[in-house]
């Protein structure tokens, strides 16, 4: 891969220890901090940002030809923002995120630099303001080397919808990172950035969390504003982190969390600091396993590394009934397959070849113009959810499909509601499955969407869940996702902080 501008690269012998795996590269050891550990170097002076920035460029350069987990790479930028987190460092007016190299989704608006949505629609859209989350990051010093490569417009759970091409997973390059949010979870895995944004609209930061064995939060629905956010689906749609461990995932959310003016379904909730609720003490837990998401067909190495994970908590002090209840459950996925497309169908009726994005000028007249825009413009799977969608609000179905699955919508809510009465967590795998090989699954839909089965419930109920890594199977990521109540972000932390400091899986990195 070729980098933009004149940037000159350190190099030297480095070898990445952890526990279980040793890597070792002819790249910088920079790349190997946390936010938390690269903070205290940058403030006590023994690295500055430029040089840190300068590691993760190089190791894109290295291994991304391989991951192709960036749409874009930003090292022009890169070494600006990180020259200006070094004069706010030596000013004593450094954040945790002060220079410290992040990549975004390729989803969320980015000022002067192209916003595609790995869809050809935007391929050359360049936005003219900042989404929230990245107003909020760049006030923080973030230094931002890329934006990732996703499922077209959010839509998949594989990261093979993408325009340009599919995204790899690290641990296996035959295999896909999941999706959509495939880019920002790959590489953060890779080492090609300290932590990345992703967005979950039915388990799009969760799953490949999962799949990649980083930590993925998906915060519960108005607690991170959606301005700047391509929207797939206005009701479902959340932006959050995706890191190396919890307690980075903690640092992040305290920066992207908060009310915005500009998001009419941003909460005017308090944020609390998440890093106060970093305490490795579960004792009293209460914890509930509800069977209906170990459905038929996981794979029984999943299902094993699952309840390993689970018989640690109870060793941990928590304490856990594995007998609960959800009984609507079974009927999230064709409640989210009629709301999310519906919504998608109303949210992309703008790139009609007009008002901005590609726009096809060869046709017969205005009308034919319009057709061939969309035609041309967008990719199968984005056309497939935009006809269900438009079926499903077309007079004479929308009692049928729409209304009904709002109403099933409510029930779901309202059984979580019951559920969080009586425990504070509850915990099931985040995928049924480790990530499958790519091309296995794009012939058949159906089985696709059913990847998402564990991670949909949350995002149709608004609330948070966080998936962190919980062991392996053949060699590969198994995820356990925690889900809280609205706004018990810092419950998830704190479970996930103590499941983190008495096991080693979110130690262990792939050789790429």
């Amino acid at each position: 891969m070729r980098l933009k501008g004149e940037v000159t690269f350190l190099r030297s012998k480095w070898c990445w220890k952890t526990k279980n795996i040793i890597r070792e590269d002819n790249l910088p050891n920079n790349t190997q901090l946390t936010i938390y550990e690269a903070h205290q170097q940058l403030k006590q002076k023994k690295i500055s940002s430029v040089e840190l920035t300068q590691s993760y460029l190089q190791r894109i350069q290295h291994v991304d030809s391989r991951v192709k987990a960036l749409v874009s790479v930003t090292a022009d930028q890169a070494i600006i923002q990180a020259q200006i987190a070094d004069k706010m460092i030596a000013a004593g007016e450094c954040t945790p995120l002060t220079g410290i190299p992040a990549i975004i989704k390729d989803n969320m608006c980015t000022r002067g630099i192209k916003t595609t949505c790995s869809s050809k629609m935007l391929e050359h859209f360049v936005p003219p303001y900042n989404a929230t989350v990245i107003e909020k990051l760049n006030k923080a010093g973030m230094v931002m080397v890329g934006k990732a490569n996703m499922d077209e417009f959010a839509m998949g759970s594989s990261t093979e919808n993408s325009a340009f091409f599919t995204t790899r997973n690290p641990w296996d390059l035959k295999r896909v990172p999941g999706g959509s949010s495939g880019g920002s979870a790959a590489s953060v895995a890779a080492g090609e950035a300290i932590y990345s944004l992703g967005s979950d609209t039915g388990g799009s930061i969760r799953q490949p969390a999962g799949f990649c064995s980083v930590t993925g939060l998906k915060p519960t629905y108005g607690r991170v504003s959606r301005y700047g956010l391509v929207a797939f689906a206005s009701s479902l749609d959340q932006i959050g982190p995706l890191t190396q461990d919890v307690r980075d995932c903690a640092l992040v959310m305290n920066c992207i969390s908060g009310h915005d003016p500009s998001d009419s379904t941003s909460a005017p909730q308090k944020v609390p600091d998440y890093s106060k609720s970093l305490i490795p003490d579960v004792k009293g837990l209460r914890v509930g396993i509800p069977k209906e998401y170990f459905v038929e067909g996981m794979q029984p190495e999943v299902k094993a590394a699952i309840e390993n994970a689970i018989n640690k908590m109870i060793e941990l002090g928590a304490v856990v009934d594995w007998n609960v209840s959800l009984p609507s459950t079974p009927y999230a996925l064709a409640v989210y397959y009629i709301i999310a497309p519906s919504e998608a169908s109303a949210n992309l009726a703008r790139y009609d070849g007009v008002k901005y994005g590609f726009s096809y000028q060869e046709g017969a007249n205005m009308w034919d113009n319009m057709e061939k825009t969309r035609q041309f413009g967008f990719g199968a799977e984005v056309k497939r959810r935009i006809m269900l969608g438009t079926y499903a609000l077309s007079s004479g179905y929308y009692d049928a499909y729409y209304l009904k699955a709002q109403k099933v919508r409510t029930l779901i809510r309202r059984e979580f509601e019951k559920a969080f009465t009586k425990y504070d967590v509850l915990i099931t795998p985040t995928s049924p499955t480790v990530p499958f090989k790519i091309g296995e699954k794009t012939s058949d839909p159906v089985q696709m969407y059913l990847s998402d089965i564990c991670t949909l419930p949350i995002n149709i109920a608004g609330i948070p869940a966080i998936s962190i890594p919980a062991g392996f199977a053949g060699g590969l990521p198994v995820g356990m996702q925690i889900i809280g109540k609205p706004f018990s972000e810092e419950m998830l932390f704190r479970t996930a902080f103590t499941y983190q400091q008495a096991t080693n899986w979110h130690l262990n990195k792939p050789v790429v």
